[in-house]
């Protein structure tokens, strides 16, 4: 089983913004995480998981995602993400990450964990710390989906 944790941070929504994710497989463990320049806390919460997701190497893998977005967890969990999907997203927000989440998704059988934020999970605390600290890096990427739409 592989064990994925994920945060994300955006100021000002929109705002720069960033993700952390923290993966745990066994012995393994990796860190990873982006700034935008321009964003939201939503996307940022999406964008981790579908990261923490695209980063396993082979597929059918057990994975449990721990994330403080109630956002993603409920989305996925209570069945509302599969009802937009078959309206083709109409009049939801953030629809290319929704479909790109889809795709890496299927790939793997996946049990979402909403955990309350800042509540000293440690490995969730790390990632808020990731998200944050790329959010204010001053290499911070262009979301060209987001900012397309505003």
């Amino acid at each position: 089983m592989i064990t994925i944790y994920t945060d994300g941070a955006a100021k000002g929504n929109p705002g720069p913004g960033g993700y952390g994710v923290v993966l745990l497989a066994g012995p393994h463990r990796k860190e990873l995480s982006e700034g935008y320049r321009l964003t939201t806390n939503n996307r940022m919460e999406l964008l981790a998981t579908i990261v923490g997701l695209e980063a396993l190497k082979e597929n059918g893998h057990q994975v449990v995602i721990y994330s403080d977005s109630k956002y993603v967890v409920d989305a996925v969990e209570k069945g509302w993400l599969f009802g937009w999907e078959k309206k083709n997203f109409a009049k939801k927000k953030n629809p290319d990450l929704w479909k790109r989440f889809l795709n890496i998704y299927r790939k793997y059988n996946v049990k979402f964990k909403w955990v309350k934020g800042h509540t000293e999970i440690p490995e969730n605390e790390r990632c808020d710390e990731l998200a944050v600290a790329a959010a204010e890096s001053g290499d911070l990427l262009i979301d060209k989906e987001y900012e397309n739409l505003i």
